[in-house]
């Protein structure tokens, strides 16, 4: 794949959404720690800088070497990055008297530059910065202003590089997928050859390379990404995928069930393995998110290291991790900081002795869906909305028993069923009930009760990196709240969580 994009990470929140923007103009790009870059970047047409929280004028500022970049490989500075291309290279960059966030408007534009080029004056863009650039650096040309900053665009002369102190991969810069593009395809001159076919096949004839005759097996949850790795791997070596799905005791009601029915006319090979005492007999006593996560990845690998054993000759362990579950499981001193362990990113122990194999590693979510669609996987199953690998486990806030499931179990069947039967539920990226570790006092009939608090939760996303609350309709709240109530005993109280991530994230834990 020659036609590759390098963005390289400063810790900025919104660096994911570069590489969003990037893949929706069908370019392939890779998000990689500013301290912890590829060696050998000949396979990169084009980089682009993120921005930063911190400031270039600071200790601890990232200083990344670009000798290997600039004069080299067309680049594009984004916010911090444009700060400093300016600061360690001749220009002057100071703290802002007002900090500019928010909604801005080119009010200058040098529209003959190519940069530029369909971005019509006044354009709206988004600004996020605490620093301004004063004075651009050695060989800087103003491409761009807005009335409150000067130097809000620039080149260097003599070389392919383009800096601005705004954020194009936010929606709020209307213009930013065009600006995106002008670099990347007539300034860089990268292909648009990143397509769901293109994947496919590309992804086939690497499994089949990989692979070879050895067996794999891999471990199917009824969502999206263990589905479309599966057909995809069925694709390259059919008959040695072996599918294990694991009723770990925290799935959704029936949703055990459902799903082996659901794959017996897929042509896939798949076993069912009801863990779930075993899951629940770990979990005991565990109140910690971390801890269960933990304790529920520890089963997991064990349950497949058995049923791995059932298997001759098996050499790879196949599963379903997408690019959010890499980029949120990197830590590095400063970029993309860990928010939550994933169990199902970052190899095995070694005492399983298995391969990894990681066909969707580098899809994010509705690219995930786009190449199950060209695969021909059927629509409802593509459309179901993401569950946590740990299943209900970081939905139950505290400890976790089996009656806590029940309820949980219950409840999340009622609001989930609503939503299909109001027609919601397609309008929703994510959803879900979460039961809280308190009581609260109630009335039913002449009977005071005191029993559970239960959340609801329903955000629209693209991919998870953030999410916005859903305005569902107040007379589907207040069914719903009523069914839960009257039919799910242990529950008296229903709310709905009207958090945005960020700051909030989806999953309660």
């Amino acid at each position: 794949m020659q036609n590759n994009v390098l963005i390289l990470d400063f810790g900025s929140q919104y660096t994911q959404l570069i590489a969003r923007r990037v893949r929706e103009l069908n370019i392939y790009c890779e998000i990689h720690p500013y301290n912890n870059p590829p060696e050998d970047i000949s396979g990169f047409k084009a980089v682009i800088l993120s921005g930063s929280p911190f400031s270039v004028r600071g200790e601890n500022a990232p200083h990344p070497d670009l000798s290997q970049i600039r004069k080299r490989v067309p680049l594009l500075a984004v916010c911090y990055g444009a700060q400093y291309l300016a600061h360690f290279n001749g220009g002057k960059v100071e703290a802002s008297e007002i900090r500019e966030y928010g909604r801005a408007n080119l009010s200058v534009i040098k529209d003959e530059e190519a940069l530029f080029e369909n971005i019509r004056e006044n354009s709206q863009v988004w600004m996020s910065h605490s620093d301004t650039i004063k004075e651009l650096p050695e060989n800087g040309v103003r491409l761009a202003s807005t009335p409150d900053v000067l130097n809000a665009a620039y080149r260097i002369d003599g070389e392919e590089t383009y800096a601005i102190q705004f954020h194009p991969e936010v929606y709020h810069s209307t213009d930013g997928k065009q600006l995106l593009e002008n670099f990347l395809v007539n300034i860089a001159g990268v292909e648009q050859e990143w397509t769901p076919e293109a994947f496919v096949d590309m992804t086939v004839a690497e499994l089949k390379e990989k692979v070879g005759d050895d067996k794999v097996v891999l471990g199917l949850s009824g969502g999206v990404d263990s589905t479309v790795a599966a057909v995809l791997l069925h694709k390259a070596i059919g008959k040695n995928l072996y599918c294990i799905f694991v009723n770990n005791g925290l799935l959704r009601k029936g949703e055990f069930e459902s799903v082996l029915d659901q794959y017996k006319h897929m042509g896939l090979n798949v076993k069912g393995v009801d863990a779930s005492a075993r899951f629940l007999d770990a979990l005991a006593g565990i109140s910690d998110p971390e801890g269960k996560r933990k304790a529920i990845g520890k089963t997991f690998i064990e349950v497949f290291d058995d049923e791995a054993h059932l298997i001759q000759d098996v050499k790879f362990l196949a599963q379903g991790t997408i690019y959010p579950d890499v980029i949120e499981s990197i830590s590095v001193n400063g970029p993309s900081a860990t928010i939550k362990s994933h169990h199902n990113v970052g190899g095995l122990p070694d005492f399983m002795k298995l391969k990894v194999v990681e066909p969707l590693r580098m899809l994010f979510k509705d690219e995930v869906r786009r190449v199950g669609a060209e695969m021909g996987i059927d629509k409802e199953l593509l459309g179901r909305h993401p569950f946590p690998g740990p299943g209900l486990a970081i939905r139950i806030l505290g400890d976790i028993t089996a009656e806590k499931v029940r309820v949980l179990q219950e409840v999340d069947a009622i609001f989930i069923n609503g939503l299909k039967e109001w027609m919601l539920y397609d309008k929703v990226w994510q959803a879900g009930a979460i039961l809280l570790p308190v009581s609260s006092v109630g009335v039913m009939g002449d009977e005071r009760t005191y029993e559970k608090v239960v959340a609801l939760r329903a955000v629209e996303s693209t991919d998870g990196m953030t999410a916005d609350w859903v305005n569902l309709p107040y007379d589907f709240l207040q069914k719903t709240s009523n069914t839960i109530i009257n039919r799910v005993k242990g529950v008296n109280r229903v709310v709905y969580d009207i958090s945005s991530k960020p700051p909030a994230t989806i999953e309660w834990e």
